[in-house]
């Protein structure tokens, strides 16, 4: 390799927006060390693969993106929750330069500067105050911990990422205001354990604007609600503690929308599972949430087939659907996952059983979210657009997250752009999405 050519490293981002988060600082440290990114393998001294490792599809995936980049350069540098688990990737692919576990940025750095040396004279200028994004200009995840202290029976997370581990206050406000000042619209908060941000450090006094602040998610979630923009909450168990924050939601200062990864609601699947809380408290406390915040959207996860589940767990699960109403649901057929400890239940449920009741809770959880939509139709709100299509303006509701949940489509509005947001009006719904036209100033 010349000493005159800039070299050149390729990144592959696979996984959850924590993994993407870990992406971006990476890109943001190669770009600030004068490296360039290339976008094909053709061309990159080197390839980084950012991999996931939660269920076997995503281990898959992750072992097909390896291989793809050793046939197509040869070179290769392994990071994230796959790599957690080394002799996997090794196994598979012995001439692999370097592997690395998840949130590992110095690791990945410095197996890069030994296989491809650092530039010279590195221009730090290049790099935009808001570091490398993977997202769109006009929205950014804003990682506020990293870690969990749960120990979720079907969950391999810690042993990858570890225990809770918050960010301090002061940090996590100065990359917002960066990514504000950039341009950024919508800030989407994500961590392992959203709700428990601060119990590592046990709430100690942060600093903002020479402003003593409690480490703490409501204290944090009033400061990003000055910024002016968009505040999204991701990954939030229902503990008590976020009843506070609903107020913040009803006043507008945050957006009235709460990822809850209920999972499942008979008592004892959920014992099972370790996880927190009993549906019959979820069930009142979202009837509270509602209460307080009529627009609320609440969207969820949950596993059919959890090892031990009968037809009458399932059925109450079915049940809690029907009572909670949620807006938007997702569901996956349990998947053993090598080292949770789940694979040592007794009474395994055959996977034909999994996959029909995940099916089954789909098709039933479809009328719900439809109903939920049927019931925008007639209003006005406020939408962010994302793209212009053919058909028009593609946007996103306060209830709608990027990539998981529905669309908010305008026809025949090409004259927008990605980060306006506007008034439309709903005029018609489907299963996932919403049809709306421009409201005249």
């Amino acid at each position: 390799m010349s000493g005159a050519r800039t070299p050149k490293v390729g990144f592959v981002s696979l996984g959850c927006p924590k993994a993407t988060v870990d992406s971006e600082h990476i890109l943001t440290r190669l770009r600030a060390e004068g490296y360039e990114i290339a976008p094909e393998y053709d061309g990159a001294d080197l390839v980084v693969i950012n991999t996931c490792g939660f269920v076997d599809d995503a281990v898959a995936e992750s072992l097909d993106a390896i291989g793809e980049a050793m046939a197509e350069n040869g070179r290769v540098v392994v990071t994230g929750c796959l790599g957690a688990k080394a002799d996997v990737i090794r196994n598979a692919f012995p001439d692999v330069l370097a592997v690395t576990g998840p949130h590992a940025t110095d690791e990945v750095m410095g197996a890069i500067h030994t296989h491809v040396p650092k530039p010279h004279d590195p221009f730090v200028d290049l790099v935009p105050p808001q570091g490398i994004r993977l997202t769109p200009r006009h929205y950014a995840y804003l990682k506020i911990s990293e870690g969990c202290n749960h120990r979720c029976t079907f969950c391999i997370i810690p042993s990858m990422r570890g225990d809770l581990v918050s960010r301090p206050f002061g940090d996590i406000m100065a990359e917002a205001e960066k990514l504000v000042d950039a341009g950024v619209q919508e800030l989407l908060v994500v961590s392992q354990d959203t709700s428990a941000y601060g119990v590592d450090v046990r709430y100690r006094t942060g600093f903002w604007g020479g402003r003593p602040m409690k480490t703490r998610l409501l204290e944090l979630s009033q400061a990003l609600g000055e910024l002016g923009v968009w505040v999204r909450m991701h990954y939030v168990y229902p503990y008590p503690s976020v009843d506070d924050l609903i107020p913040l939601m009803a006043e507008g200062k945050i957006l009235p929308y709460l990822d809850v990864p209920f999972q499942h609601a008979s008592p004892a699947i959920l014992k099972a599972m370790k996880r927190p809380a009993s549906a019959e408290n979820v069930l009142e406390r979202v009837r509270k949430w509602r209460s307080i915040c009529p627009d609320l959207t609440i969207r969820s996860t949950f596993i059919t087939g959890f090892p031990g589940e009968t037809e009458a767990d399932f059925e109450a699960l079915l049940r809690f659907l029907e009572a909670a109403e949620l807006d938007r649901v997702g569901a996956f057929a349990y998947s053993p996952v090598e080292g949770a400890a789940a694979n040592a239940l007794a009474d395994p449920v055959p996977e034909e059983v999994r996959e029909n009741r995940r099916a089954r809770l789909m098709a039933f959880q479809e009328d719900i979210s439809t109903q939920r939509l049927e019931r925008k139709i007639g209003r006005e709100i406020t939408v962010l657009v994302d793209d212009i299509e053919e058909e028009g303006a593609i946007a996103r509701s306060e209830g709608d997250a990027p990539d998981i949940d529905g669309l908010v489509v305008i026809p025949d509005a090409h004259h927008l752009e990605p980060g306006d947001f506007v008034r439309v009006r709903v005029t018609d719904c489907d299963v996932h999405d919403l049809y709306a036209e421009l409201v005249s100033d």
